[in-house]
């Protein structure tokens, strides 16, 4: 059975636990090898367990379970020499670069005046920054390759003001104006660049600002709409939107750039 990727090599962020490890997953189904990176270290700023080298190396028990070959990194995506690095050697390793999955990132939740600098400067700098970096570092590689696929996976708080998650929605916005210039400035290089913007997954990022977001929606029961989906569904699993990034990934979306798709159930059009 010929899957949708195989002969590529797809590289995901954020890979040892969650979405990443859903998207590696299933992108390894769908035939191809795979690059593994994660920071594999805990942000002080961050509520939740954060992934970790135990957590990348189960990411890539999934990939070899699917018959096909993982690399792994250990690098912090906002140092962009460590990032450039890990994917020089992955890249060498496997070959090639067809596929990156800009997945890593950090979600606090608080009202406007809790955000401090701290919070704020490690939210853009891993969000966007470190997105940026990914692009940066990897775009050369899908270049040679004759051109490929970027997904950025944003948020339905990359496409409206979702409260108490400021410096998070702000972030993911910013992914949106990265991804439409990039397609622009990649589009020669046959290289096509697209967001995708789930709504709540159950994954630990999710579950930690689910905890910290119910107290300040008790006391403002006037922003829980921004949280009801369209569709009569509750938080997604990380597996619902793989799919999606599969799709992008793919010679199925060959004509598909610059785009900004939802995948959160109706939750981003109220």
């Amino acid at each position: 059975m010929h899957g949708k990727l195989d002969g590529k090599v797809a590289l995901v962020t954020g890979a040892a636990q969650g979405q990443g490890r859903a998207h590696a997953a299933r992108l390894a189904q769908e035939g191809a090898d795979l690059v593994l990176l994660d920071r594999c270290e805990q942000d002080p700023v961050v509520s939740y367990d954060m992934g970790t080298e135990q957590g990348l190396e189960q990411t890539a028990q999934l990939v070899a379970d699917a018959g096909r070959r993982a690399v792994t990194g250990q690098a912090d995506i906002r140092d962009r020499d460590a990032l450039a690095a890990a994917v020089d050697a992955a890249a060498g390793e496997l070959g090639r670069l067809d596929v990156v999955v800009a997945n890593a990132g950090i979600c606090t939740s608080q009202p406007w005046d809790a955000v401090t600098p701290e919070v704020w400067n490690a939210t853009l700098a891993t969000n966007l920054t470190g997105t940026w970096y990914t692009c940066q570092v990897t775009a050369p590689y899908l270049a040679a390759a004759g051109g490929g696929s970027m997904i950025l996976v944003s948020s339905a708080a990359g496409l409206r003001g979702v409260p108490f998650l400021l410096p998070y929605v702000v972030s993911k916005h910013g992914m949106v104006g990265l991804m439409r210039a990039l397609a622009n400035e990649l589009g020669p290089a046959n290289i096509r660049v697209n967001s995708i913007h789930p709504g709540g997954v159950e994954t630990p990022m999710g579950d930690g600002a689910h905890e910290q977001m119910a107290p300040l929606l008790a006391q403002h029961p006037e922003f829980t709409a921004f949280f009801a989906p369209a569709l009569p569904v509750g938080r997604m699993q990380p597996a619902d939107i793989s799919p999606t990034v599969v799709y992008l990934a793919s010679d199925d979306s060959r004509y598909v750039t610059g785009c900004a798709l939802p995948v959160d159930a109706g939750n981003a059009h109220h």
